[in-house]
This record gives structure tokens, sequence and C-alpha cells, in this order.
């Protein structure tokens, strides 16, 4: 069995060639990676098929719930091709995007998307390539945008385009997204990540199609997100701080404080929050990041992110293991600074007017009181434990569960490692099942305290209403070896 993390913040891998073997695959677990995200954007369905076969061979290996995130590629705007695969961009020329199914040269190319030709007006400005060539509009007729170029350089096919402040009137689900999303439920995906959410439709959209069947993570990477994100964490079960297309359709500096305002406001609402999006970018192709790098981890850490994630890093990098590897060094060196607690709890979390709201606020003063070691809850959808982890507790939870759906989805909450268990059905039962699996998973020692929490009547969700403190007597980890 593996042991529990020393850290309470998340690390999410990205799978890719680089790790797509269940050899790596393990060999990231054991660096430090928490859960997976499988990109819908390159490769093909049977290729992601194996990698959901290794990672729940493995999580019956070890033992351990494993999370797998679904990330559907979204609408992504595009250019057409171009006659020899490029083209060079001269400033102050004029470029056209058109209509015209032919490939494009210096002074025009397809631009596959109508509803662009609607959104746009004079004077708004096009970015492709990352904002790495910038246009400025001159004039939009029926079948045809005439722009400005004012940052030249070389484009090349299919490069993606961003139209800064523009709310664009496109669905939020591509064709290729909803097969990806058919694909992704039928592998029992625990979440799916929705790109280029613009608005808090576009999650009700995805809902009516998942309903139940897995978590949905709104990936906040347009502008135009930040205005509804109360109504989209209404409707999200968690959000992510997807910083690469912000980071093109705003000023790099605006970048920071909205990532704040996002972890803050995913924070308060108690939904799992990821930041994202070259966190170790250089460790693509060298063996140790760069001072900046590790600073940009730790401030997400000390925001109080519950998940930090690695894109290419872990994907297509040279060194995957060891930058999961870094991560988890950041992360159990940040939380080991002594200022840590406080930091994190600059975001204030208040409590609503619910039993299960009172008892957890409380519960993390007791814990911090008394010096428990761990503490420990009963949970059928997941909630006790969402409301224990907002409060940033400074002791972990172990998180029991009878259903693995829930376990798994867990795995992107701070602070929580769940385990799928058998149910309890008294309170008796309840206190000694959790006492042992404290002891087995090595979460606090004979002599220790302990905090339990959960629902009475049992097998009842949204009942929880009970804490209850203990006190662990002896060592009686090796009798509980086989407790289940």
């Amino acid at each position: 069995m593996l042991k529990p993390r020393e850290r309470k913040v998340k690390i999410l891998a990205t799978l890719g060639p680089a790790s797509s073997s269940p050899e790596m695959i393990r060999a990231l677990v054991e660096a430090g990676a928490d859960a997976f995200r499988i990109n819908m954007s390159h490769g093909s369905q049977a290729e992601k098929a194996k990698l959901v076969e290794a990672i729940r061979a493995l999580e019956k290996t070890l033992h351990r719930p494993m999370t797998i995130v679904f990330d559907l590629q979204g609408p992504k705007l595009r250019v057409g091709k171009f006659k020899g695969g490029s083209a060079q961009l001269t400033e102050g020329h004029m470029f056209v995007l058109d209509r015209l199914h032919e490939p494009g040269d210096a002074a025009r190319v397809e631009l596959p998307h109508p509803e662009l030709f609607e959104a746009l007006s004079k004077d708004s400005h096009l970015l492709i390539d990352d904002g790495k060539i910038r246009l400025r509009v001159a004039a939009v007729e029926k079948d045809k945008i005439a722009t400005v170029v004012e940052v030249g350089g070389k484009v090349s096919n299919n490069k993606g385009v961003n139209v800064p402040g523009a709310l664009i009137p496109i669905p939020a689900l591509t064709d290729k997204d909803r097969k990806d999303l058919a694909f992704a439920l039928e592998q029992g995906a625990d979440y799916i990540a929705l790109s280029f959410v613009q608005r808090p439709e576009d999650v009700a959209e995805a809902r009516t199609l998942v309903e139940d069947r897995a978590a949905l993570l709104a990936k906040i990477e347009k502008p135009q997100a930040i205005e509804r994100l109360g109504e989209i964490l209404e409707l999200a079960d968690a959000v992510m701080v997807a910083r690469g297309d912000l980071g093109v359709e705003l000023p790099p500096e605006g970048v920071p404080p909205l990532q704040n305002k996002i972890v803050a406001a995913a924070r308060q609402a108690g939904k799992p929050v990821v930041v994202a999006t070259q966190m170790l970018e250089s460790m693509i192709v060298a063996p140790t990041p760069t001072r900046a790098e590790v600073s940009d981890v730790a401030n997400a850490i000390y925001e109080g992110a519950d998940a930090i994630m690695l894109s290419a890093e872990s994907a297509a990098g040279a060194f995957p293991v060891e930058a999961v590897a870094m991560m988890d060094k950041i992360g159990r060196s940040v939380e080991a600074d002594p200022v840590y607690s406080a930091r994190i709890h600059f975001t204030e979390t208040p409590a609503e007017a619910t039993t299960a709201d009172a008892l957890s606020e409380s519960a993390a003063q007791i814990v911090k009181i008394i010096g428990a070691r761990a503490m420990a809850c009963y949970t059928a959808s997941g909630s006790t434990a969402r409301r224990i982890a907002r409060e940033r507790a400074q002791v972990p939870t172990l998180a029991m569960t009878v259903s693995m759906k829930v376990a798994r989805r867990l795995g992107l909450q701070w602070g929580v490692h769940a385990v799928h268990t058998r149910d309890v059905s008294s309170f008796e039962e309840m206190v000694g099942k959790a006492k042992r699996m404290v002891l087995r998973h090595h979460f606090a020692e004979g002599g220790d305290r302990i905090l339990i929490m959960a629902g009475v009547p049992f097998r009842t969700s949204g009942t929880t209403n009970v804490i209850h403190v203990v006190k662990l007597v002896g060592d009686e980890l090796d009798s509980y070896a086989n407790e289940a």
C-alpha cells in the first residue's frame, strides 16, 4: 500500500507521449501525482482507453482511488492552411480573413468560423498563435474581414485565434467534444473539464448531457467567464485557472490578480480549484525549474489552491517524473512554512447557516485546540469531506465512503485522503472503524487523538450532525492489516 501524502495540495499530472506506459504512470504516482489529466485535443480514443486501463489497474494494485480528468478540446478558433504550410505577415500591411476554402498566403487566409464575422467590428483585435501575431480589424463584410497587421511574424497552418473582449456566439461543445464526452463517460471519467467556458449556460449544457455520471470542471480561460464567475461556480463542481489563454487575451500583469480572485471565489464556494499552465515550463527540456517557476507554484499553494497541474511537463517533456517530484517538494516545503496556515486563511470562508457547515467550522477549531493528529469522516456524497476541506484544517482528513465514484472525485480536494470501504450501521461501529482506518493508513499512532465526523442516521446523504473525539490506545496497526 502506498503511504498517504505528507502534503495537502494535490498534484494533477497530464499524461501524453512521455508518460503513457503503465510503468511511467506508476512512477508518476510514486513521485507524487494524485490525479491524471487526459487531454482530448491530441491522440486517438483508443490511446486514451489504454491510459484509463493502466490507471485503473494501478488503482487496484495500490489500493488507492485514482482520479481521472478528461479535458475536452472545446471550440478552439483556428485559421486555415497556407501554401507551403506558413506565411510571413508584415507589420503595417493588410491581411484578409475570409471564407474561401483555399490555401492562404501573406495577403489572406481562410477563417472557418462564421460566428467571428458576426462578433467582430472595426478596431477589434485578433491574436494569432497565442498572441504572437496581432491584427486590428479595419472592416468587416459578410464573407471577409480586412485587418491591419500590428505585430507581424511567421504564421503556420491551423494556428489558434483569440478575440480579446468579445463574447463569441459559439456552442460550448463541438461535434468532436460531444463524441469525446460520450467516450469519456463510457471510460468512467471522474471529471469532465470544459474548455473555453464563457458563460454559465455552457456548464448547464454539459450538465444536461453528463447528469451525475461525472463531475464538471469549468476551465476559466476567457475574460468573459470572470464577469459571471459566481454563476459558473454555482453550476460547476470545480474550476481551473487556465492561465494560458487568459494570458493571451489579457495583459500578463492582469493574470495574477485574476488567479487570486478565482481561487478565493472557488474556496468560498467550497469547490475545488486547480491552478494550471506553464507552472514548471522549463522542465520540459531541463531537469530543474527556474527559481521564478518555483515561486509561481509556491504562490498558488499559499493562495490555498486545491491542486496544481502539470501540462507538457509531464505529458511530453524529457523529465516527467522529475517534474512531479519537484511539485511534491515545493508543496511539502510550503506547507511546512510556519506562516502557511495564516496565509491560506487570508481568504475568509464564512459558514452557511447549516448544521454541516457549523460543525465543519467547529471541527477545524477543535482540532487546533486539542492538538488532534487527524480527522476522519464518513461521507456518502463527498459533501462532508468538501466542507471540511473548505476550512483548511491543519491536519489531514481521512474520508471513508462506500462509493468508489465519490472516493475518486475527492482526489482533487485539498487535504483529503479518500478510502473506499464498507459502510457502518451503528455509532460504535463507526468509532471503531474510524480508529482502525486512521491507524492502518498511518495518519496517527497510539496515544494520539483524532476527530470523527459523521451523519446519523447512517447511509443518509446530507445528514452530517456528529463530532466525536477519541484517543487511540496502543499501536494496533498490525491487527488491522486486513481491514477493508
